[in-house]
């Protein structure tokens, strides 16, 4: 695996990795809006759909990234999963032809499991956490010299998810600010990169209950931390990526933290307003806005990632 502080993901690299991807991935729509239609102050608001990516996340990016840019043995691909990686994986795996082993524990939810399952990938359900799974997932890398395709610490990956930066710049020119929900920091970690040095502000979101790029930050490396709370499934890995982290200093403005109620609300919210079904880390960062953690001003044009929706909610 390719890690290391000084790793530079450029730009460049994101779009060459676009083009690669762009015929197995979906350029995922957006809901123009206006900050009065949830019950704040008028500012220009865009929620991008990316939950409606295959698969039911930003994560087939990253999956599809990985399996056309690396040799994959013929023993296939494993991944260590909280949910959503592992159906990304699985699907790019069943697409073009390639066995797939998947780790998830106990806490990866029954959804989310299915759908792995339905995309004729193995299943295996070990330890509390995504940690624990990713441990079960490297002993059986070294026995079976199978490729891992890391959820968030793989430069592949981060190229990978940076391609949603990429499709934004495109879809919305003038966003002033982005807010992006943190679990392992790929999809914030490839975004940032690909608006690094720009005036677009990227802002990550993460449970209160899981604040791992905030202890990160506060620490200068990546450390434990807590890994609860109701999006527990998709956004509470141990500790932020290597690869990542880096990037988060330089180029992410700050990090925002919601409690589980404020992103229970946001979910009825989205489904109220605008008939969007997310998943509890696919609402995270629209919850940032919604409890007024995050305030724009008036003229202010806010893209919310809506990053997934396997959920049985």
């Amino acid at each position: 695996m390719t890690r290391g502080p000084s790793l530079d993901v450029r730009r460049s690299d994101i779009a060459r990795v676009h083009d690669r991807i762009a015929s197995y991935v979906r350029r995922t729509p957006f809901v123009h809006a206006d900050g009065g239609e949830i019950g704040l102050p008028p500012f220009p608001l865009t929620l991008k759909l990316e939950f409606l990516q295959h698969g039911g996340s930003f994560k087939a990016r990253g999956a599809f990234a990985n399996l056309l840019s690396r040799r994959v043995p013929p023993s296939g691909v494993v991944a260590a999963s909280g949910g959503n990686h592992g159906v990304a994986v699985a699907y790019a795996a069943r697409r073009l032809e390639i066995p797939a082993k998947i780790f998830v524990p106990t806490v990866a939810s029954p959804a989310k499991i299915a759908r792995i399952r339905a995309y004729d990938a193995e299943v295996v359900v070990t330890g509390d956490r995504y940690a624990d799974a990713l441990e079960a997932s490297e002993r059986y890398v070294a026995e079976s010299q199978a490729l891992p395709i890391h959820a968030y610490d793989q430069l592949e990956t981060l190229l990978g998810q940076g391609t949603l930066g990429r499709e934004l710049a495109d879809q919305v020119p003038d966003a002033a600010t982005l807010l992006v929900a943190v679990g392992g920091g790929g999809l914030i970690g490839g975004v940032a990169a690909w608006y690094a040095d720009q005036a677009t502000r990227v802002i990550g979101v993460e449970p209160v209950a899981a604040p791992t790029l905030t202890e990160a930050l506060k620490a200068g490396k990546p450390v434990d931390a807590p890994a609860g709370g109701i999006a527990a499934d998709s956004l509470a890995p141990r500790q932020v990526g290597q690869l990542m982290f880096p990037i988060a200093q330089k180029h992410v403005e700050r990090v925002l933290l919601v409690e589980d109620d404020e992103i229970v609300r946001a979910q009825e919210t989205l489904w109220d307003v605008f008939r969007l079904l997310v998943e509890p880390g696919g609402a995270a960062a629209f919850a940032a806005l919604l409890a007024g953690h995050y305030k724009p001003a008036h003229d202010e044009h806010v893209v919310v990632v809506l990053c997934g929706a396997n959920t049985e909610r």
